[in-house]
C-alpha cells in the first residue's frame, strides 16, 4: 500500500514543461489584452479556448517579442511595452 502512495505521489509531481505551460495559462487567464491576442493568432482550432499547447507557443512568442535586450527575461518595463504594442497594433 505504501509503494502504491509514493508512486502515486511521484507521478502526480509536475514536470518541466508541465509548469512551463502552468504559467503560460496563467499569463493569459490574468491579462485580457494577451489572451485576445493569443485568441487571435494561437487558437488553431477556434473554439475560443486557450488549450494548454497553444498557450505555450503564444507565450514563447509574447517572450520572443517583448523581451527588447535579449537577455532571456521579460521585465516589467518589457512586458508593458509589448503589453502597449499589442493593444494599439492588434
Amino acid at each position: 500500500m505504501l509503494l502504491l502512495t509514493v508512486a502515486t505521489a511521484a507521478a502526480a509531481q509536475p514536470t518541466p514543461a508541465s509548469l512551463q505551460t502552468s504559467a503560460a495559462m496563467e499569463l493569459f487567464e490574468r491579462d485580457w489584452v494577451l489572451m485576445n491576442w493569443a485568441l487571435k493568432f494561437y487558437d488553431r482550432n477556434r473554439d475560443i479556448l486557450i488549450e494548454p499547447d497553444e498557450a505555450a507557443a503564444a507565450a514563447d512568442a509574447f517572450r520572443r517579442m517583448a523581451d527588447a535586450n535579449g537577455d532571456g527575461r521579460v521585465t516589467t518595463e518589457e512586458y508593458r511595452a509589448a503589453r502597449a504594442f499589442i493593444l494599439a497594433r492588434y
